[in-house]
C-alpha cells in the first residue's frame, strides 16, 4: 500500500491548520469566535467520520486508530462550553488563568499530535514489512 497520499494530506492539513493560527493572531476576537466555530464543526465533522469508520472496521487494527481519533476529536466538545464562559469573565487574573489554561491544553495537543505521527509512522513501517514478508512467502510458494 502506499501511504504517500495520506501523508501529503496530513502535510497539507498540518499547514493550513499552521496558517490559520498565524491569521487567527490578528483576527478580532469577533473574526476569532467565527473562526473557532467554524473549526469546531470542522472536527465534529471529522469525529463523526472517525466514528463511523471506527464502528465499520471494529474488528480491524484501523478501527482502534479510527477509534483514537473520534475520542481526541470528542474531547474538543469543551472548547465551545470554555469559550463562552471566559468571554464571561472580567476577572484579569482569571481570565489570565484561563488563557494559561487554554496554552497548555493546545501544547498538550501538538504533544499527542506529535506521538499520532510517531505511531502513524510505525504502523506505515510495520505495513510495508508486512507486505514485503506476504510477497516474499507467496514468492517462495510459487517457486517450489
Amino acid at each position: 500500500m502506499d501511504f504517500s497520499a495520506q501523508r501529503d494530506a496530513l502535510q497539507q492539513h498540518v499547514a493550513q491548520a499552521r496558517s490559520a493560527v498565524q491569521a487567527a493572531a490578528s483576527e478580532s476576537r469577533e473574526q476569532l469566535r467565527q473562526r473557532i466555530d467554524q473549526a469546531q464543526v470542522d472536527i465534529d465533522l471529522a469525529a463523526k467520520d472517525a466514528q463511523e469508520q471506527a464502528e465499520q472496521a471494529a474488528d480491524r487494527a484501523r478501527g482502534k486508530w479510527a477509534q483514537l481519533k473520534a475520542d481526541a476529536a470528542a474531547k474538543m466538545d469543551n472548547v465551545q462550553a470554555k469559550i463562552d464562559k471566559r468571554a464571561q469573565q472580567l476577572d484579569a487574573k482569571l481570565a489570565a488563568n484561563a488563557a494559561d489554561d487554554a496554552e497548555a491544553d493546545a501544547a498538550d495537543a501538538l504533544d499527542f499530535a506529535e506521538w499520532a505521527v510517531d505511531n502513524a509512522q510505525l504502523a506505515m513501517l510495520d505495513a510495508v514489512d508486512a507486505r514485503a514478508h506476504a510477497d516474499q512467502l507467496a514468492k517462495a510458494a510459487a517457486g517450489s
